[in-house]
This record gives structure tokens, C-alpha cells and sequence, in this order.
């Protein structure tokens, strides 16, 4: 008779079951509806649709809506003023775009090659960060849109309009600015505390692992809006001074986590309390002084350090004058280091762009496909239309996911997208109700984006072909070509930029990973030295934190693929884990010396920093893991005992996998 936990044996229908990447890769992630957003959406993408049906010119609407959609796909930022760089910075290589697009429209060969050029300039700017990565993305598609649509009027109104129709939602996201200036600021850096609570409440507990990576990508949202505000106010904003000052505060509470989580021994409710009181108070700031902590007798060393930060918080929040200037100076300790000037940013950032193999491998990657695809549509006598290379473009962006489960969900997404529109175009008809029907249509784009790219996909899908119908005026007869485009473009994503690629299905999750044991070995000797300074211990702790949040999302993406690379991946994963383990370790070793414990000998140190980098080395350029056996001289007693653990459960851990 078969245990009651044994699994039970495969029937008929498991067969026919999906296989775990696709179920993955299908599942929907949980996020709010933002609420601003979708009003934001409907209001610009149906306003220019209604001013030029007014006018009479349903087509000059049609395009500033369009523009409005490429501002609503760049409406995610918090803070105001980085919405300006996310929506209007990427509305002027937008312009450019179709601009391009518009001067090479049926002219074949030459269409083919400029629109080719355009990808590879577009596919390199894409590796450098968010905004460029969207400006790439909207320089490429109004290309695409330009070249395979007739614009009407003159060569310069088509640009101009879609612009307006993106600053349309920048005006609209700035409404609210007059009256919720750093709002969002100080609500990150609440959240951060908040999640603080959490993994201190979660210390000796199985929630410990998840309430770590919580905290350190609240910590890293909070540093980057801050800090990327701070870079244009440096010197003359105290508001900004005192947010940063506030999350260097509460830096030692974090590194006291990991000293608790060892002990095993829940922190004293109280503490979290605290630190949410505290949060209250950062998100919404008070005329009052905060009383002081009232916090038990800390019971062991983790959690005096807890109290002597958590005291030195409630002192930063007072810290003020009358009439609210903090009175710490703007060269306060940054525990992450301010970014440099933007022309020195945008300067090295341009030299890595042209000096990159990866970047160079990209932008001829998506290149090779947009010119296949194009060729498609400008050199072949088929009925073919933009919205084969329109589909390659949204498959392959770089920092979207893997191109293989992005090819499957665009197929899924356009196909569900499409009998929706196949339903308004067949029952609705043209005209003033397309206002409505767009109204509405719009208001699903940010409500479903966060649920994942299929989502978003069945959400777009049905608004750009509604707007194309304003433009060709082919209704219902374009459902079933668009499919086949899209099938087209899915097929060309998969052959040219993907299986020819084979970056694509060999995973280099060692050499990351290797990369990040060896930045934790120099952690190691930096946290137990005397020859680098606290602020830059706590630089590189937080790098490698941030890092190892990365690399978790690179994880995530990779167990989407198909066999071979995301079983793989899974057979990485507890790895990963292992090296946060060692950094937490590390980081409880300080704060035990810092409270009594012994110091470790130099040799004990270098001991672990050597391990640590044979690991690395023998993690660099694996496919499957290899063991790397590790052994230890130094006493038992010393207070590096608990780190060298975790560097031999590591290493255990990379040894063959069958």
C-alpha cells in the first residue's frame, strides 16, 4: 500500500499538463492598481482623439494619442521630478523616430537599412538605464510606426503632435506636484523603515530570507529616488539631506539583523514598534518633537545595537529648527555615495556604450531581426504590414525578461488583444465612439502592466489597432493580419535573437555569481581591517546587497526559460542564498566585535577571504556546478566561527548535480 505522502502516480491528463516554465511564465504577479495612473491614461489617450474629431481631423488625434500611449508605458516613476526624464526625455527620440520613420516610408531598400541602423543605435542605448533604455525603445518603434504607416499632413506634424500627446501625460502626472513635493521621496524612505520592522520581527524565523530581500529593494528605491533628486538640489536642499542622513540612520539596525537572525532569539516586540513609529513619523513630518524610544533592556548585543540606532534616529527627526531646516550639514556621511555631475554620467556612460561587447551584441542582435523583419515589409510583395518588426521590437527588449517567454506571452497577449478589438471593431462603430471605447481601453494599460508582459500586451494591443483603424481605415479586416504579423514577429525573435544566439540558452549565471563571491571576500577583509573606513565598508556592503538583488531578478527571469538553462538556473538558486548568507554573517561579525566580541586574527580573516575567492574562481565560466571542497584551521570559539560556516555550506553546496 503506497504511503499517504508519496506522490501519486501520474494519471492520463498529467501529460497534457503545462510544463513549469510556461506556468511561470503565465502566472500574473501580484501588484496595486495604480489609480492615479489609469486616470491619467484614459484623460490623455482619449482627449486628443475628441479635440480632432471636433476639429475634423480624426487622424491628427489619432496621433497624439499615440504619443500619449508611448508617455503612459513611460508613467512609472514616484517622484515628480523623475517623471520629467521618464516621459519627456524618451518623447524627444520619439520624435526623432518617426520623423525617420516618415522620410523613408516606401522607399524599400533605403527603409530597410536606415530602419536597420536605427535598431542597432537604439538596441546599444538600451543597456545603459531606464530612461535610456525607454528612449531607445521609443526611438525604434516610432521608426517602425513612421516607416510602415502614411503620416498625414506635412513631415515635421506627425512628430509634433505625438510629442504633444506624451507631454500631455507629463502635464497631467505634474498636476499634483505644487502639493506633493517630496511626498514620494518620503514615503520610500517610510516604506524602507517599514520593511525594517518586518525583518526585525522576521529575525530567527523561516520569513527571514524573504524580509531581507523586501528590505533591500525598498533600501535600493529609496537611495535611487533620493539620491537621483539630489543630484540636481545638492547644497540647497535640507529636505534631501535630512532623507539621506535618515536612511544612513537606520543602517545599523540592518546590519544588527543578521546578528539576531544567529542568535536565534526573537527581537523584543517593542523594537519593531519602534521602528514603525519612527517610519509614521518620517512619512509624515510633525511641528513636535518625538518622544524618546521607551524600549525594554536590550537582552543581548544585536539588540543593543538596535536601540542605540533606533535612539539615534528619534535625535535625527528632531533635529530642526522652527522652521523645519535640518541642521545637519549637506556633507553628512551618504553610506551609498551621491552620483556625479549628469554630463559626467552621461559622458561614461557613452564611453561604456561604444567600448561594450554586451552592448555591441545587442544592438546587432535586435538590428539583425528589425532588418529581417523590415525587409519583410518593404522588399517582399506580401500583405505585410509594421507590425512584424513593431513585435520585435517590444520581444526583444533587453531588460524586459527572456526573449523566449517574452516571444510566448507577445503570441498569447496579441492573440487575446485581438479578439477584444475584433469585438469593438465588428460592433462599435467609427467615429465619436471610438472616444469612449479608447476612454476605456486606456485605462487598462497601467492597471494591467504590473501584472506582468501579457497582460500588458492584451491591454495595448486592441488601443493601437483602434487608433491604426483611424489611420488606414481598414476595420475589421485587419484582426486576423495583425495575428499573423505578430506570429511572424514572435518566429523572427525566436530564430534570429534567440536560437542563433547562444548567449541565449547557455546560462552565465556563473560568472555573475563569481563576480559577487569575490566582491564578498574583499567585504570580508574590509569588515575586520582598520585600512578602510566604516562609510566605505558600508558602501560595499550595500553594492553587494544590491547586486545580489540583481542577480535574484536575473534568477527569476532565467527559471522562465525552457530546459536546459531553467533547470539549471533552479539548480543554482540555493547558491545564491548561500551568498547572501555569507554577507549577512560577515555583517553579524562586525557588529558582534563592535559590542565586545574579540577581534579575529589576520590570518583568520585572509583564511575566509581565500576560500571565498577559490569559490569564485571556481564558480567563473561553469555551466554545472563543481565541488570546491573548503577547510578550516582557525579555533572554533572565534567569532568569524558562524561566517566560516556558511562559506563551507556553500561550498558544499557546488558539487556535482547529475
Amino acid at each position: 500500500m503506497p504511503r499517504r505522502d508519496s506522490p501519486a502516480p501520474p494519471g492520463p491528463l498529467s501529460a497534457l499538463a503545462p510544463p513549469p516554465w510556461l506556468v511561470r511564465t503565465l502566472k500574473p504577479q501580484a501588484a496595486p492598481i495604480p489609480w492615479a495612473a489609469v486616470a491619467r491614461a484614459s484623460v490623455a489617450m482619449s482627449l486628443p482623439l475628441l479635440i480632432g474629431l471636433a476639429a475634423g481631423q480624426p487622424a491628427y488625434g489619432a496621433l497624439a494619442s499615440m504619443g500619449a500611449l508611448s508617455g503612459v508605458i513611460g508613467d512609472t516613476a514616484d517622484a515628480y521630478r523623475m517623471r520629467i526624464f521618464n516621459i519627456a526625455v524618451p518623447q524627444l527620440f520619439g520624435a526623432l523616430g518617426v520623423t525617420i520613420g516618415s522620410l523613408v516610408f516606401g522607399h524599400g531598400w533605403v527603409a530597410v537599412g536606415v530602419v536597420t541602423l536605427v535598431a542597432l543605435v537604439s538596441g546599444m542605448m538600451s543597456t545603459i538605464g531606464a530612461v535610456a533604455s525607454v528612449s531607445g525603445l521609443l526611438l525604434l518603434l516610432n521608426s517602425v510606426v513612421g516607416a510602415g504607416l502614411p503620416m498625414p499632413g506635412e513631415w515635421w506634424l506627425a512628430p509634433v503632435l505625438m510629442t504633444g500627446g506624451g507631454l500631455l501625460v507629463l502635464a497631467l502626472a505634474l498636476l499634483a506636484w505644487p502639493f506633493r513635493s517630496g511626498v514620494p521621496e518620503r514615503a520610500a524612505v517610510a516604506g524602507t523603515y517599514r520593511s525594517v520592522a518586518a525583518l526585525l520581527e522576521a529575525a530567527g524565523t523561516e520569513r527571514y530570507e524573504e524580509a531581507r530581500a523586501e528590505v533591500t529593494t525598498s533600501l535600493n528605491k529609496s537611495y535611487d529616488l533620493v539620491l537621483a533628486r539630489r543630484t540636481r538640489s545638492h547644497g540647497r536642499n535640507p529636505d534631501l539631506v535630512r532623507l539621506i542622513a535618515q536612511l544612513n540612520a537606520i543602517t545599523p539596525v540592518i546590519e544588527a539583523a543578521p546578528a539576531a537572525h544567529q542568535c536565534g532569539v526573537p527581537m523584543p516586540p517593542e523594537f519593531p514598534a519602534e521602528v514603525r513609529r519612527l517610519a509614521d513619523a518620517v512619512a509624515t513630518p510633525r511641528d513636535a518633537d518625538i518622544p524618546a524610544p521607551e524600549l525594554p533592556a536590550p537582552p543581548d548585543p544585536s539588540a543593543d545595537a538596535v536601540d542605540h540606532a533606533l535612539r539615534h534616529v528619534a535625535e535625527l527627526l528632531n533635529d530642526a529648527d522652527p522652521h523645519g531646516i535640518v541642521t545637519i550639514k549637506d556633507d553628512s556621511d551618504d553610506r551609498l555615495g551621491s552620483p556625479a555631475a549628469l554630463r559626467v554620467r552621461a559622458r561614461r556612460a557613452a564611453r561604456n556604450v561604444i567600448l561594450s561587447s554586451a552592448s555591441w551584441r545587442y544592438g546587432l542582435r535586435l538590428a539583425l531581426c528589425i532588418g529581417i523583419a523590415q525587409s519583410l515589409v518593404s522588399l517582399i510583395e506580401v500583405p505585410r504590414s509594421y507590425w512584424v518588426a513593431l513585435t520585435v521590437t517590444f520581444v526583444l527588449k533587453p531588460d524586459f525578461g527572456s526573449v523566449f517567454s517574452r516571444a510566448v506571452l507577445r503570441a498569447l497577449g496579441t492573440a487575446a488583444g485581438l479578439v477584444v478589438a475584433a469585438a469593438v471593431l465588428s460592433q462599435v462603430p467609427r467615429g465619436w465612439w471610438d472616444v469612449p471605447v479608447i476612454l476605456v481601453l486606456a485605462s487598462l494599460i497601467p492597471a494591467f502592466t504590473p501584472r506582468g508582459y501579457g497582460y500588458q500586451t492584451a491591454a495595448i494591443t486592441p488601443v493601437i489597432l483602434l487608433l491604426s483603424d483611424v489611420l488606414n481605415h481598414q476595420g475589421f479586416g485587419l484582426v486576423v493580419p495583425r495575428l499573423v504579423d505578430s506570429l511572424i514577429g514572435c518566429a523572427i525573435s525566436l530564430v534570429a535573437g534567440y536560437l542563433l544566439w547562444p548567449e541565449s540558452w547557455h546560462t552565465r549565471i556563473g560568472d555573475r555569481l563569481a563576480d559577487t563571491v569575490a566582491d564578498t571576500a574583499s567585504y570580508v577583509e574590509s569588515a575586520f581591517g582598520t585600512a578602510v573606513d566604516a562609510a566605505a565598508r558600508a558602501r560595499m556592503r550595500r553594492g553587494l546587497y544590491r547586486d545580489l538583488s540583481v542577480i535574484r531578478t536575473e534568477f527569476q527571469r532565467a527559471l522562465t526559460e525552457p530546459p536546459p538553462m531553467g533547470a539549471r538556473a533552479a539548480a543554482w538558486w540555493p547558491l545564491v542564498i548561500a551568498v547572501e548568507r555569507i554577507v549577512d554573517a560577515t555583517t553579524a561579525a562586525a557588529v558582534r566585535i563592535r559590542h565586545g566580541a574579540g577581534e579575529p586574527t589576520l590570518t583568520e580573516v585572509g583564511e575566509v577571504a581565500r576560500q571565498l575567492r577559490e569559490l569564485a574562481e571556481g564558480l567563473r565560466g561553469s555551466e554545472i556546478l563543481e565541488e570546491v571542497p573548503a577547510e578550516f584551521t582557525g579555533p572554533q570559539e572565534s567569532v568569524l566561527e558562524p561566517l566560516r560556516q556558511e562559506v563551507v555550506a556553500a561550498r558544499a553546496i557546488a558539487s556535482p548535480r547529475g
